[in-house]
């Protein structure tokens, strides 16, 4: 699939929910409100008491269930999830959540991240012969539970999450419990909400807001909380283990929703802290200061608080371009990019602009958007971006280009600027970026910086696991 933009995308979005007699489109809601974290694939999970049901397909939420579908997912307790892939193939079969019968009783999973040891496990389970029926990591984890030493659910579970390597927020449906975990660096957000007498786990806190849970706290890096009839309980299998955290600053510049309280800050703060950075490191004189909508809004806020430059919407973003729209060819992207961003000829004509921006990946679709500027009579662009030169791929759950791809890993500033078109181009440095977060030392610069928290091999790459299928005994 060729994605709309040349933006970093998102693994996905979890939701789950336990106790709660429609408990299918409550989750349907919570994976809408989560719909930016992946638009390639939607699925749901129930548990009747009885068995599981489920459907899942490729598309948006709203086109994957309708009134019907959901009818046919009864049940007191779901899970969901909205996928970007990150690992394996957009095809159907890797359509979570995954769902499988075994001697442990029917389990199903979500998962939001990328194990860099997978490779490494798919081959030692394959060689004792497993065989799988996808080409995603979130399987590996299903195998390694059914194969876990006997015992109860929760020390199996416990055996199988101290073998995975890399990120990953995971919920669970088993026939008994609904199951939160986070990876001890804390990659990937994950909160729990109360609805009434139900429990809900979400990737962000908005998802809980649109369904009318109250959100009680994050599940914390390392911990699985269990919650059944008895309610809530934790478990801390990676407890004696000293890992650092290692939050993924990439959702505070760009993924989660700015009305989401991620890593106990809300997002659309930091955003706007970034955009006040920006501004007292990249000063401009100009006339108005305007966003790339949508991820660039509160940062081109704050640069406009800043620098008292009038704040102007410039740019209109068309919401409703998606899927269908798709195209392989590369004129196809380009159009793309003019049908999903139209600029406002009246604001721009004769105007010096300081456009802000999220990002810069391959930097083709900022050169578009700024040439469509540049048609709309714009005397000057100044181009802010609210994060550093993003020169590394990540291999923790974004689906980055690889990094001979990624234009600041190959093009010096000024090559930048020429490249896109602008008079001047100013990047957030590393040091501003991380003035702007609560606790510096507890996120994942890895894109930036090239410091992986994490070593990595071939598991790095997206189809690695595609590749090699069928290499393994089966």
């Amino acid at each position: 699939m060729t994605p709309l933009d040349d933006s970093p995308k998102e693994a996905c979005g979890l939701f789950g929910i336990y106790g709660h007699r429609d408990a299918a489109r409550l989750t349907y809601l919570g994976l809408y409100s989560l719909q930016h974290r992946g638009e390639e694939a939607a699925g749901i999970v129930t548990h009747d008491g009885r068995e599981m049901h489920s459907f899942k397909a490729q598309g948006l939420v709203s086109e994957v269930f309708n009134e019907e579908r959901l009818h046919q997912l009864p049940g007191r307790a779901a899970i969901g999830h909205t996928r970007y892939s990150t690992t394996g193939g957009s095809v159907l079969k890797n359509v979570q959540p995954l769902l499988v019968n075994c001697a442990k009783g029917s389990v199903a999973v979500a998962h939001n991240g990328n194990l860099v040891n997978a490779y490494e496990l798919k081959q030692r389970l394959e060689s004792s012969g497993s065989i799988f029926q996808t080409t995603v990591d979130s399987e590996i984890i299903l195998h390694l539970l059914a194969r876990a030493a006997n015992g109860s659910f929760e020390d199996s579970l416990g055996e199988c999450l101290r073998e995975l390597q890399g990120a990953f927020s995971l919920i669970f449906l088993t026939e008994r419990a609904l199951i939160g975990c986070r990876d001890p660096n804390g990659f990937k957000p994950l909160c729990i909400g109360k609805m009434n007498h139900a429990y809900v786990l979400a990737s962000e806190t908005c998802a809980l807001d649109l369904i009318g849970a109250r959100f009680l706290r994050e599940v914390e890096p390392g911990e699985v909380v269990v919650i059944d009839a008895g309610g809530p309980r934790s478990l801390f299998p990676f407890q004696g283990t000293n890992t650092a955290l290692s939050h993924c600053l990439f959702e505070h510049v760009y993924f989660a929703r700015p009305d989401s309280v991620i890593f106990q800050e809300s997002v659309q703060a930091v955003r706007v802290k970034l955009g006040r950075e920006l501004a007292r490191e990249h000063p401009v004189a100009a006339d108005f200061v305007m966003p790339i909508p949508d991820s660039g809004n509160f940062a081109a806020l704050g640069y406009s608080l800043e620098s008292q430059i009038p704040f102007a919407i410039g740019i209109i973003r068309n919401h409703y371009v998606g899927r269908t729209f798709i195209q392989p060819a590369q004129e196809i992207r380009d159009l793309k990019v003019r049908v999903k961003f139209n600029p406002i000829r009246e604001i721009i004509k004769g105007k010096r602009l300081v456009v802000v921006d999220d990002s810069i990946i391959r930097g083709t679709t900022t050169r578009a958007r700024i040439k469509s500027l540049r048609e709309a009579g714009a005397k000057e662009i100044h181009m802010r971006i609210s994060c550093p030169p993003t020169k590394f791929s990540c291999f923790y759950g974004i689906d980055f280009p690889t990094r001979k791809e990624l234009v600041a890993n190959r093009l010096s500033l000024d090559e930048i600027r020429k490249f896109v078109g602008a008079d001047t181009l100013g990047y957030l440095s590393l040091e501003g970026l991380l003035k702007c977060v609560g606790k510096p030392s507890s996120y994942c610069t890895a894109c930036w910086s090239g410091q992986y928290p994490i070593p990595f091999g071939e598991e790095g790459d997206k189809f690695a696991l595609e590749k090699h299928a069928g290499e393994g005994k089966c």
